[in-house]
């Protein structure tokens, strides 16, 4: 990024302590006061500076010396070098307390634009304020000789940022006139180059040349930021520098409605003050400045745009044209917002400019603001933009999903218009896998945007495919790898292998037969909530070579955040139905995830927890999906793999599974659950001669025996059952095998939880009332429950007295 010499600059800098830089500053200053400050100083100064500007805290200089930087900055026998020197300087430390400065009696333009920089930099509203109306004022009256408004613009931009409200209506009105005139009006000549003063500098000066257009034409219209010459006058540079900062003035000031017409006259009122001041205007009459303002600007839009069709001599003009066409539409766009008079030039203009550019990938980004504008005005002129509106979601992030500026740009058009995405059957709405790619391809930049729009994505309809597409995320990663590298190949090893035999790489999978409909349903550009996910089981198999890509891995860590972001906008809206789809395809896609461990590892975090909550929405899934769960929770294996989501599921069980929640709970039910969950504990708890015993984690076994304890209590029947296994948990937490897996707490803890839910066996009614509260719906019974546990220690206590102590 830096050279040595430069890294070895900045190092110094950084580590300069303020004694060091009081020294140095101190040299400086004595440069600076000498009789003629030369290179020494400039070279000090530029040092200076570099210290300065090195750190992110801010650096102290003595109040003396920063008196003779303003000092030497305001002085007009200063070389122009040292002032800006003096100038950036002062701008680092601001805001500074010791600054004097002041514009009010500047009259060289250079001079007003240096210490307006410095002023600005304070942050302080009466500064700004104080030098808008002094830069206005300049801007005002005829500059001598020698001067320029050039250097005044970017100070005026800077203006209008920090404190629009700082001109008032009169200075805005002179000021647009202005505007208008550098845009409109400017020289169509080339400039003169500078006589370089030697022997040989001819006294004669040749007739100017005409500007010419990018491709070397010469210019027959007016000049604009796209016209060439090899020298440019200073009305060229003011057109330039206005158009740079156009949108924002016309944004600040250019909406204003002018208060123009006759009271009396009423046969304009359906339309805005604007449009009739514009339709008088083209009748021949004067424009107000305002309004002569869009008028200019949106001529010069459209000469822009007709520049853009161009072909340029330079590879970098054409960067230029492509930015100055999004500047352009955009422009327009206000101006239409501003004056609806506008519109229909300009949606026609817009529809050729569109055909034109459409086929166009290094457009692709100009085809935003397009799509803005007719998201804003097509409705006012009944015109059908659905084929601009498909061509961009369908064909763009389809083919330029790796692109990063236009990726950000694209997920923050649709957060600029997430109000598209509520309809259903929009094209928008449709296209919403399309914008997954930008995610997949693009994670750390983009998850904050997607936070936010992932919300107007998801309803009723999208929650089953976005939750497949969120969990398939690093897989979309690796199939969009494979694509770009698939695309790369030479023609002459696209054609694939034989599609008989077994491909043996992703890249020949990507077109055999075998693996082709895989790769098209996971890069699907449309929504398509039929298609039976399981068809990517043996993709994810064979993209799994490409698990260990740092873009996949990425990829993969913002999966949870968004899950968790999914289950709770979904908790909002989700119906019984949904909610037992959502539990089904949880337990069943646990076993269908991209083989990277730590994402499994967090997607089953997230999962658990989330199992948890929606089971607390909708309790009765426990019955209506018993044997789904039974399924799940009966397989010893998913407490080794996936430990959180079966931990959350039994608890589930234990908790739901009552009549209090569901009344078509039976005591079969009860008993189905009981020993299906009886037979896991057994096999995780039992002691085999020269057997392994199954390592899982002690909260795993503490869920099992509290909800068979809870289920016992529920059908005492099953006490005996329940108090004898718990019984003889001493024994299986002293045993040498169990000691050699698990820390002396963990066991410890195993077994005060088995006394526990023992001693309330031995009060049945007790454990039931404990175990089987009413749905909560008073503060005391929501406390019942959440007190289980001091409620076990109390039982224990009654029934385990402490040693020597009396019974009552």
């Amino acid at each position: 990024m830096f050279t040595a010499a430069a890294e070895s600059f900045l190092r110094q800098a950084r580590e300069s302590q303020e004694e060091e830089l009081r020294r140095f500053a101190a040299r400086v200053s004595a440069l600076l006061q000498g009789p003629e400050p030369g290179p020494e100083a400039v070279d000090g100064l530029q040092r200076l500076h570099l210290t300065v500007a090195a750190t992110k805290y801010p650096r102290k200089l003595d109040g003396k010396f920063v008196e003779l930087l303003q000092t030497v900055l305001c002085s007009p026998k200063s070389p122009e070098q040292i002032q800006v020197l003096c100038a950036a300087i002062l701008r680092e430390m601001s805001p500074c307390n010791d600054l004097i400065l002041s514009c009010d009696e500047i009259q060289d333009t250079k001079l007003l634009s240096l210490v307006s920089s410095v002023l600005l930099a304070q942050e302080n509203k009466g500064e700004v304020a104080a030098v808008g109306q002094r830069v206005v004022k300049v801007l005002g009256r005829r500059l001598p000789e020698g001067q320029s408004a050039r250097f005044l613009l970017p100070v005026l931009a800077n203006v209008i940022r920090l404190s629009p409200e700082s001109l008032t209506e009169e200075q805005t009105s002179a000021v647009s006139k202005k505007l208008a005139d550098w845009l409109r009006y400017a020289s169509t000549q080339q400039g003169m180059a500078q006589p370089s003063g030697g022997f040989f500098s001819s006294p004669r000066t040749k007739q100017p040349a005409p500007v010419t257009e990018m491709d070397g034409a010469v210019a027959t219209d007016f000049f604009t930021v796209l016209s060439v010459a090899q020298h440019y006058t200073q009305d060229q540079w003011l057109n330039v520098q206005t158009f740079s900062m156009l949108r924002n003035w016309l944004l600040c000031y250019g909406g204003k409605e002018l208060n123009t017409l006759n009271p009396d006259d009423t046969a304009g009122m359906d339309r805005p003050v604007t449009s009739v001041v514009s339709a008088v205007a083209r009748a021949g009459q004067l424009l107000p400045p305002r309004e002569r303002l869009r008028d200019k600007a949106f001529e010069y839009c459209q000469r822009l745009i007709e520049q853009s069709s161009r072909r340029p001599l330079k590879k970098d003009d054409g960067d230029l044209q492509k930015a100055c066409v999004i500047e352009a539409v955009t422009i327009m766009d206000i101006i239409c917002k501003q004056d609806s008079s506008y519109v229909c030039r300009a949606v026609s203009f817009l529809k050729i400019l569109h055909s034109r550019i459409c086929g166009d990938a290094s457009y692709a980004r100009a085809l935003l603001p397009i799509a803005q504008f007719f998201l804003n005005h097509s409705k006012l002129t009944a015109v059908d933009s659905d084929a601009i509106y498909k061509h961009l979601f369908t064909d763009i992030p389809a083919q330029l999903f790796h692109n990063p500026s236009l990726a950000f740009e694209f997920v923050q058009f649709c957060k600029d218009n997430s109000q598209l995405f509520t309809d259903s059957s929009s094209i928008f709405r449709q296209s919403f896998p399309n914008l997954f790619k930008f995610l997949a391809w693009n994670s750390p930049p983009l998850i904050s945007e997607f936070v936010d729009l992932l919300p107007f994505l998801l309803d009723p309809g999208t929650t089953i495919e976005i939750f497949h597409l969120l969990l398939d995320l690093p897989c979309l990663t690796a199939a969009l790898d494979i694509q770009l590298r698939a695309a790369a190949l030479p023609a002459s090893e696209k054609a694939g292998g034989d599609p008989a035999g077994k491909p043996g790489t992703c890249l020949e999978a990507f077109r055999h037969p075998l693996y082709k409909s895989m790769f098209q349903h996971l890069l699907r550009a449309k929504s398509a909530p039929q298609d039976a996910p399981e068809s990517l089981v043996p993709l994810r198999l064979l993209l799994g070579s490409l698990a260990g890509s740092p873009r996949v891995v990425q990829c993969a860590e913002t999966v949870p955040v968004l899950l968790e972001l999914f289950f709770r906008v979904v908790a909002e809206f989700a119906d019984g139905s949904l909610i037992n789809q959502l539990v089904v395809l949880l337990l069943q896609r646990s076993d269908q995830l991209y083989e990277i461990p730590a994402f499994k590892e967090d997607v089953y975090r997230v999962l658990g927890s989330q199992l948890a909550m929606l089971c607390g929405l909708r309790p009765a899934l426990v019955v209506e999906l018993s044997t789904e769960i039974l399924e799940f929770s009966g397989a010893v294996s998913n407490i080794q793999s996936k430990e959180a989501i079966f931990t959350h599921m039994v608890w589930a069980v234990g908790e739901y599974l009552s009549v209090s929640y569901d009344r078509r709970c039976t005591v079969e039910q009860i008993a189905r659950f009981f020993e299906s969950l009886e037979a896991v504990l057994f096999e995780i708890t039992q002691l085999r001669p020269q057997a392994s015993t199954p390592s899982c984690a002690p909260r795993a076994i503490s869920v099992l025996m509290a909800t068979l304890t809870k289920l016992a209590a529920r059908s005492q029947d099953l006490i005996p059952r329940v108090s004898m296994f718990l019984s003889k948990m001493r024994t299986f937490v002293q045993s040498p095998a169990v000691t050699s897996v698990y820390c002396e707490e963990d066991l410890e803890e195993i077994l005060i939880r088995a006394t526990e839910l023992m001693n309330l066996l031995k009060m049945p009614s007790v454990a039931q009332f404990v175990f089987t509260p009413p749905v909560a719906s008073t503060r005391f019974q929501k406390e019942v429950n959440d007190s289980l546990p001091l409620a076990l220690r109390m039982v224990t206590q009654l029934l385990e007295p402490a040693p020597g102590s009396m019974p009552v």
